[in-house]
């Protein structure tokens, strides 16, 4: 067992499952995060260990949520002048402080490969006989996994805890009234530069982005602005580029480094897709997802990662200048 290992398995019984810091404000608890506003507009963001697939909290992995926190952060830093953004401060490695906003209902999910393993996936609709999809028409006679023309916008409806989102196209969500065609078109435009900016920087990092999602919010002054988190293994899906090719003509799914190996396990292994209660995940299959957020950290942003290791509890509040 290496170095790293070692620190994962001594860290299966530490993880970071929920809070509750009632001294912070009103808290909301999301499949990953917890959240809490303030009095005075903020957003204290605490990015738990919980991880979650097909829509189902699944368990926690070992320190998945200073990745996730540490490499929004990165991506948030990079693509400032891309896009504008919530980030106030980050005191912790678990914890951001952002500006509080008013949520857009909507996930806007950019693709530029036919692919994915839940039924939801564009990959999943295409194999089924469908040539559309979110209102955009697709080619006959592709591929699992190859690249679409282009990158496709397939916006998602944004389900309660517990509920599945569900993919729909730009018309179909005007005529829901859940979001204006103006405020949609600013997001999408927003969505596209930074769909864009990550396939470039992923791509000098040996990396290709192969779908994310976006989140976004909009100030008390109208201004709509990247929220939750960006560029994530949770919230995107990234293969080698190395060998994409070779592994696409032999038949083989690309490498990949994000939580499809946990989904993957879970409808390989287990035949679980989302459906009643998970199976619990083995310690090995934990260990080695963390091993992969640890390593997708390192190969976006260059630099090495450094757990923090022990009760996140206690840090989170002394970083906080709060009572555990």
């Amino acid at each position: 067992m290496n170095k790293l290992d070692e620190i994962i398995r001594g860290q299966l019984g530490h993880t970071l499952t929920g809070t509750n810091f009632s001294s912070l404000g009103k808290k909301y608890e999301g499949k990953v995060r917890d959240c809490y506003t303030t009095s005075d507009a903020k957003r204290i963001i605490i990015v738990s260990d919980r991880i979650s697939a097909f829509d189902v909290v699944l368990g926690t992995i070992p320190f998945k949520g200073q990745v996730l926190n540490q490499i929004a952060r990165y991506w948030f830093e990079e693509t400032a002048r891309v896009a504008p953004n919530h980030v106030i401060s980050v005191p912790d490695p678990n914890v951001m402080i952002a500006r509080e906003c008013t949520l857009l209902p909507v996930e806007f999910v950019m693709r530029a490969y036919l692919t994915g393993v839940t039924t939801t996936s564009i990959w999943h609709a295409y194999e089924r006989g469908a040539r559309e999809f979110c209102g955009h028409k697709l080619p006959e006679r592709m591929k699992k996994h190859q690249r679409l023309p282009c990158p496709l916008l397939t916006p998602s409806t944004k389900a309660e805890k517990g509920g599945h989102d569900v993919s729909v196209s730009r018309n179909e969500l005007l005529d829901t009234g859940v979001i204006t065609a103006a405020d949609f078109e600013k997001a999408a435009q927003i969505a596209a530069a930074l769909f864009s900016f990550g396939e470039r920087r992923a791509a000098e990092r040996g990396l290709i982005l192969v779908d994310t999602k976006y989140e976004m919010g909009k100030t008390p002054d109208g201004e709509i602005i990247v929220i939750d988190e960006i560029h994530t293994p949770d919230s995107s899906r990234y293969w080698f580029s190395s060998d994409y090719e070779a592994r696409i003509a032999r038949g083989e799914d690309p490498r990949g480094l994000d939580k499809e190996y946990v989904r993957k396990w879970l409808a390989t292994e287990q035949g679980y897709l989302g459906d009643g209660p998970p199976p619990p995940l083995p310690d090995d299959v934990r260990i080695e997802a963390a091993r992969r957020y640890i390593s997708i950290y390192e190969l976006v942003t260059g630099h090495s990662f450094v757990p923090d290791v022990g009760d996140p509890i206690a840090r989170m509040a002394k970083n906080l200048g709060i009572s555990a």
